[in-house]
């Protein structure tokens, strides 16, 4: 990269970072390292929040989300974690629909009854 180009990158930095050739070459390069490695850390990052969501919004049914995700695979119901998250935020009662098929697909997601007779006084 020629030395106008490392220098409108390296705006904003601190020190001789910004004003040094050699220096701000460097920092650049270490710049651009990170800003590659970080979005795909994004995604990542993004992929395990809406994977608490969901969980959390499953967990409020009765049902896990290992579970409640197989129950959907079972049904063929092909929504992206991404759309069941904001599900869970935004509509419970469109996620709670999705939550009864899924739990009527899988028996391993069936609630556990209460019973009056386990309960000691």
């Amino acid at each position: 990269m020629n030395k106008d180009k490392i220098f409108k990158l390296a705006k904003g930095f601190r020190g001789r970072a910004k004003n040094c050739i050699r220096i701000a070459r460097e920092r650049v390069e270490k710049a651009l390292q990170y800003s590659y490695r970080d979005r795909r850390n994004k995604k990542r990052d993004m992929r395990s929040l809406w994977i608490e969501r969901i969980n959390a919004g499953a967990r409020l049914h009765g049902v896990n989300y290992g579970n409640f995700m197989h129950g959907l695979m079972k049904e063929n119901i092909q929504l992206n974690r991404k759309v069941l998250s904001e599900l869970s935020m935004h509509e419970p009662y469109s996620f709670k629909a999705l939550v009864d098929i899924s739990s009527n697909a899988f028996p391993g997601n069936k609630r556990p009854k209460k019973d009056s007779s386990s309960i000691v006084a």
